[in-house]
């Protein structure tokens, strides 16, 4: 269970002490796990093999579009893992009464870096936001500190996800993206449309080449 959303105590502290157990609960948890392991068995580990073909390849004989395949197969795999894992989870926590939020929501689906950021992991992006984002000020103390609240927390992410230099450029880069649709007013515009559509592969080419 714990290896799913990162749970909270506050989260969970009344069904610590109370909660129902039922047919029906258990039923439904049972769909949430079996949908949880296709996602890890069928979609991550193909796209893993898959990934690790692309990847085998000597790097100066991968054509342009093997490469996009290698890092979409990758970005498949990423999603799919961390997602089955969370859905398994969360079915098991419902199979003992347990409630547990959802954890991701779509996000290869998102129009911006920022919308992208509260589909992603959502339980891990709360977190930050509660113990990192909003302690430092959050949006209370002016655009440009702002912006510095947002960056520090991301480079803290990285480092979160992995103490090495990639893993600290991943999370400063998605910092810094975060900074500039704040500057730009795009992390509020509902964008529809043919617009949307350009938005929204945009972001999934850009969150796809910081994997």
């Amino acid at each position: 269970l714990i290896a799913g959303p990162i749970l909270q105590y506050a989260d969970v502290d009344e069904q610590l002490a109370s909660r129902e157990v039922s047919r029906t609960k258990f039923g439904e948890g049972s769909m949430y796990f079996i949908r949880g392991l296709a996602k890890k068995v069928l979609l991550a580990n193909t796209s893993g093999m898959i990934f690790t073909e692309v990847s085998g390849l000597a790097k100066g004989n991968i054509a342009v579009m093997t490469a996009w395949l290698g890092a979409f197969a990758y970005m498949f795999q990423i999603y799919f893992d961390f997602s089955g894992y969370s859905d398994m989870a969360i079915g098991l926590g419902k199979m003992f009464g347990f409630e547990f939020n959802m954890n991701f929501n779509y996000p290869y689906v998102s129009k911006s870096i920022t919308e992208f950021w509260r589909r992603w992991h959502i339980s891990l992006s709360s977190w930050f936001r509660d113990y990192v984002y909003i302690p430092l000020g959050g949006n209370r103390c002016g655009r440009y500190r702002q912006y510095f609240n947002v960056l520090t927390t991301f480079v803290v992410s990285g480092l979160w996800h992995g103490a090495n230099w990639t893993f600290l450029v991943w999370g400063t880069l998605h910092g810094v993206l975060q900074c500039v649709e704040r500057a730009l007013g795009f992390h509020k515009v509902n964008w529809t449309g043919f617009r949307k559509f350009v938005h929204v592969f945009f972001t999934f080419c850009v969150v796809s080449l910081a994997w």
